[in-house]
């Protein structure tokens, strides 16, 4: 399964995102960004690339489905809420992530 993490600059949350999810068995998983000066910016290639979508925040969403509501079709999209307080790999931001996602790893591989 193809997880997409996306936050604004791919440095803290969703970078933290793609070192979590990395290490379950199944799971590819990817972070980005929707700046254009983010460490990996968001592309049309990373949304068709993913069975699943996570944004951070609904800004993210916003801007995702903007840019790519086409390539959209088909996938998940799924907004975590977790704001941007958070140092990378925190062991709060890990908790979260792991509670939010995972009902949607069972939804999708069930």
């Amino acid at each position: 399964m193809n997880l997409l993490f996306v936050c604004t600059e791919n440095k803290l949350r969703s970078a933290t995102a793609e070192v979590v999810f990395s290490e379950y068995r199944g799971v590819n998983a990817i972070g980005c960004g929707t700046n254009k000066d983010a460490l990996t910016p968001i592309s049309g290639d990373l949304v068709e690339w993913a069975d699943v979508v996570f944004v951070m925040e609904p800004v993210h969403r916003r801007k995702i489905v903007d840019r790519f509501g086409d390539l959209l079709r088909g996938r998940k999209l799924v907004c975590l809420d977790i704001p941007d307080r958070f140092e990378r790999m925190a062991p709060e931001l890990i908790r979260l992530l792991r509670d939010k996602v995972a009902m949607h790893i069972r939804s999708v591989t069930s």
